[in-house]
């Protein structure tokens, strides 16, 4: 490849970041007006983490038909995925019919997500030129983060929230032409006669068990949901042991005995944990505690999204300068204090406040994310390259997926306590709390109460984000990091 495809790909690679970041924002800012339109409250941690669960359930695919059949060739087909589910999901009628769109949508991402930092792997040798390719990758999903939140306000109140779906289709399509014209590989890929269909089942079946465990937390019966968890662990279980034996397995096995790996995958996973509760929540805030319109509502996160944006173009210039340790204690610590602030302000907090608070958490995961997946990479030997960084993601995505479900389940439980509390006050009234239009057919003398309600269930949410911040800094300073290379001058 020449200088000018790789200058193509790489804007090929940012701009199906920036699609990421634009859908990720925008739900956010959309989903008030989502459950309030398909009466779906109950479902509001369904739909940030069924989009989350498909994500994680083929990530480890896509890494594998990269390896089998090329990654320009997984990529369009991933970014082709998300293009027809982002169509489907603009036309759900019901809230049953928008998750299962939200799910295949997730298939999709998970290409989407994954592939573009094993290709900047490929594509830079150079690890410093690697970290500034990555900030620009990470930087995209931050400005489409900024951007997302205002067009998604705009769409909603001007039109209707189908139509901010719509709109990943245009920008697919380019870089889908962007990858196919200028993406080269000359390794033929060939496909493996023994693959591994018996870890792909026990995997999917495992991590679909597992999940919907989880998620029903609050929705049915205790009983139920422990046996699936428990008979979804099981079958990841048995996945292990199954791969360990295997010459071509699905997932490596050996690649968890690097314990600078380990340490990487678990400060990921808490970061993620964490932070993915101010960025769902605070839209949420915004319009149900203040009453503030969609457009508002969405604003809330430009901050946390210009901080993020500045985290991962200063990362380069930071890890050059300070120890790993240093700089990742740095970004743990800014998510940590979003989530404690957060804890403790009081539901009537300004509006300035709110969006101010979020500025640590934009830092400090743009800033952790740059450095542990450069961190990743070289902590991996050379032929492990590829499955680590895949890997790295799938964990940031089901650490994810994981908290959204608990964090559903945290809410729900606190709205339940809260109408079991208050006999006149019910779901539907908490539904319509969600969407400033739909506040002004609320009993106005009820208001501070179902703000209360809703409330508490973010404070509990918050504080549990917090936690994992908190073991995620600990965790960090009690490691032994291994130091980042260059091979350039020191001077930018």
């Amino acid at each position: 490849m020449t200088k000018r495809d790789v200058k193509f790909v790489t804007w090929a690679l940012i701009l199906a970041n920036a699609i990421s970041g634009l859908d990720a924002t925008i739900i956010t800012t959309a989903l008030p007006a989502i459950i309030s339109d398909l009466d779906g409250i109950q479902f509001m941690g369904w739909c940030v983490a069924i989009f989350l669960f498909g994500v994680s359930v083929s990530t480890p695919f896509w890494n594998k038909l990269g390896e089998l059949f090329g990654t320009k060739k997984a990529f369009l087909g991933s970014l082709l995925i998300f293009a027809v589910t982002s169509v489907l999901e603009g036309l759900a009628p019901n809230i049953y019919l928008f998750i299962a769109a939200r799910a295949l949508m997730g298939i999709g991402a998970g290409g989407m997500g994954a592939l573009p930092y094993v290709i900047i792997g490929y594509l830079y040798d150079d690890i410093y030129d690697r970290t500034k390719a990555l900030g620009m990758v990470a930087a995209s999903f931050s400005f489409a983060s900024i951007i997302g939140p205002l067009l998604g306000g705009v769409i909603v109140d001007a039109l209707s929230w189908h139509w901010i779906f719509y709109l990943n289709v245009p920008f697919s399509l380019i870089t889908m032409y962007l990858t196919w014209r200028y993406y080269k590989t000359d390794v033929k890929k060939v496909v493996q006669k023994n693959f591994d269909w018996l870890g792909s089942v026990l995997m999917v079946a495992g991590l679909v068990i597992f999940l919907s465990g989880v998620q029903l937390l609050g929705l049915t019966k205790l009983s139920l949901v422990m046996a699936l968890i428990i008979l979804g662990l099981v079958i990841l279980t048995l996945f292990v042991l199954v791969e360990i034996k295997l010459a071509h397995p699905l997932i490596k096995m050996d690649i968890f005995k690097n314990k600078q790996l380990v340490v990487d995958f678990i400060l990921f996973s808490l970061a993620w944990g964490s932070f993915v509760a101010y960025n769902t929540y605070a839209p949420i805030w915004s319009q149900g505690l203040l009453g503030t319109s969609a457009l508002v509502g969405g604003a809330v996160l430009i901050p946390n999204s210009i901080a993020d944006l500045f985290g991962s173009q200063s990362a380069a210039w930071i890890q050059r300068r300070f120890k790993i340790k240093t700089v990742l204690t740095m970004g743990l610590s800014s998510i940590l204090i979003t989530a404690a602030l957060m804890a403790v302000l009081p539901f009537d907090t300004p509006l300035i406040v709110l969006m101010a608070t979020g500025l640590f958490s934009g830092f400090g995961v743009g800033l952790v994310f740059v450095i542990l997946q450069v961190k990743v990479q070289m902590d991996a030997r050379k032929d492990e390259m590829s499955e680590a960084t895949s890997l790295s993601y799938l964990i940031r995505i089901l650490a994810q997926t994981l908290m959204a479900a608990i964090y559903g389940v945290l809410m729900n439980q606190q709205l339940a306590a809260g109408v079991h509390k208050y006999p006149q006050v019910t779901l539907k009234m908490l539904n319509n709390l969600t969407d400033a239009k739909n506040q002004k057919l609320l009993p106005q003398n009820l208001m501070p109460t179902l703000r209360s309600i809703l409330h508490q269930g973010m404070v509990v949410i918050m504080v549990a984000a917090a936690v994992l911040a908190l073991i995620a800094v600990v965790v960090n300073w009690r490691s032994k990091n291994t130091e980042i290379k260059h091979k350039g001058p020191l001077q930018d």
